[in-house]
């Protein structure tokens, strides 16, 4: 144990700067994710059959292609096409466009969860659909929405070690590197576990607050 933290001082500031770069492409992705995520569900949910139709293929086939094979798609065969990216640019869209489906799950769930009464209310006052969305149906679908919102961002923070395959020298590209200079394989991938365990252990209690707070009626 003596030895193990006496090498904490070594390794330690190599990580904590893939812990940065860990956490700001989770938050890169999230938003990304977010946004695509919440305009997919609103297409779906519109009922308009060529937006339904589309809101549904991209979820498909953007769920059926291994989030690798998206990353080396976005930053290697993109490039060809004239369209260059920098390893983290090309692993925040990758991530947010993958975790995009998943989140029209969760808000399309949320959106569905609206009592039909209360579309049918607004409707009879004369709301349009923009107002009715901003003042009734989404304020109601976020409560929905939160607790499995919570879990995905668990997911999301814990896929960015998936951008290493990319160059992203992200938290596990850093052990990768420590480890493959120092020969030290048990400390150095401790250390990586620990530190996505305590980025991880925040999300959690929220998550789990959120389940608490929002998941019961």
């Amino acid at each position: 144990m003596p030895q193990f933290l006496s090498k904490a001082g070594q390794y330690l500031p190599i990580l904590i700067d893939g812990v940065v770069i860990t956490v700001s492409l989770t938050i890169a992705a999230l938003v990304i994710s977010t946004v695509l995520g919440l305009v997919w569900a609103l297409m779906r949910y519109s009922g308009i059959g060529a937006l339904v139709l589309i809101s549904k293929t991209i979820v498909n086939t953007v769920r059926g292609i291994p989030i690798l094979v998206q990353l080396f798609y976005i930053y290697f065969v993109l490039p060809e096409l004239g369209i260059e990216l920098t390893a983290f640019q090309a692993g925040a869209i990758g991530l947010g466009i993958a975790y995009s489906c998943y989140m029209a799950e969760n808000f399309r769930a949320g959106l569905e969860a609206i009592e039909k009464g209360q579309i049918e209310a607004a409707q009879s006052i004369g709301m349009k659909w923009p107002l009715m969305m901003r003042r009734v149906i989404l304020p109601q679908a976020i409560r929905t929405v939160l607790p499995p919102y919570g879990n995905t961002m668990i997911m999301l923070l814990k896929d960015t070690s998936q951008a290493s395959v990319i160059t992203v020298a992200e938290l596990t590209m850093k052990g990768k590197l420590v480890a493959s200079s120092t020969f030290d394989n048990m400390t150095v991938y401790t250390f990586v576990a620990l530190l996505y365990l305590a980025l991880s252990v925040p999300l959690i209690l929220l998550a789990g607050y959120l389940e608490r707070r929002f998941g019961t009626r």
